[in-house]
């Protein structure tokens, strides 16, 4: 049987941690004493912790030492981090579970490649640590989404050829990374935005084991 590399993004893939980032990066702006809105947060959408405050305070008009910045990087991440403790497998987002499963079954690789510097914890905290052959997340790679290299770890880190690997990914900057890395793109969300994925299903439910098998083929 072919055995290929199935890696997936997690916030807005695996789970929807987007709300917590949202409202903690909220608190920043509430501070600084302007409006941050869900419209403004869909340009932090894989992008790092570090160009996301660069975003938000460009949003602002607020001019800051880079003392205030780390202050504030430090600040988001503790909110963020307190929202994420009573987090459980509930908040796993539909469709995601039987897929991982039929992965299993049909002895795929599985990897997680993530800008998040807290998927770990967030993996055990929904039970879905033990599915993962290989985890590479913010802290381990130096290049930001479009850049490819957190996908060409973890297909390297499962002995994969990037041709043999395919992406789950819900944010263009995601997508484009896959495709730049020479991967099979499969957009998970809105077609307007995700036009770049060679795939593209509106969430895990629309996704059957068809599609699965004609992957590994």
């Amino acid at each position: 049987m072919n055995t290929k590399a199935f890696i997936f993004d997690l916030d807005g893939v695996i789970v929807d941690t987007a709300k917590y980032h949202f409202l903690a990066w909220k608190k920043i702006a509430d501070s600084l004493g302007f409006e941050f809105t869900h419209q403004n947060n869909e340009l932090l959408k894989g992008v790092s912790r570090v160009r996301s405050l660069d975003i938000i305070l460009e949003l602002g008009k607020v001019k800051a030492p880079q003392e205030d910045k780390n202050r504030w990087l430090i600040q988001k991440n503790e909110d963020y981090l307190s929202y994420l403790v009573d987090m459980d497998e509930s908040e796993i987002l539909p469709g995601v579970m039987p897929i991982l499963n039929y992965l299993k079954e049909k002895k795929q690789l599985i990897a997680l490649g993530s800008a998040s510097k807290n998927a770990r914890p967030i993996l055990e905290k929904t039970g879905t640590l033990s599915y993962f052959d290989a985890i590479v997340d913010g802290n381990d790679v130096s290049n930001a989404k479009p850049d490819p290299e957190v996908f060409l770890l973890a297909a390297k880190l499962l002995n994969t050829k990037p041709e043999d690997s395919i992406v789950f990914e819900d944010s263009v900057a995601g997508v484009q990374a896959a495709n730049i890395g020479g991967m099979t793109s499969v957009g998970i969300g809105e077609a307007a935005t995700l036009h770049e994925a060679k795939y593209l299903f509106k969430d895990f439910t629309q996704m059957d084991k068809t599609f699965i098998d004609n992957l590994i083929k």
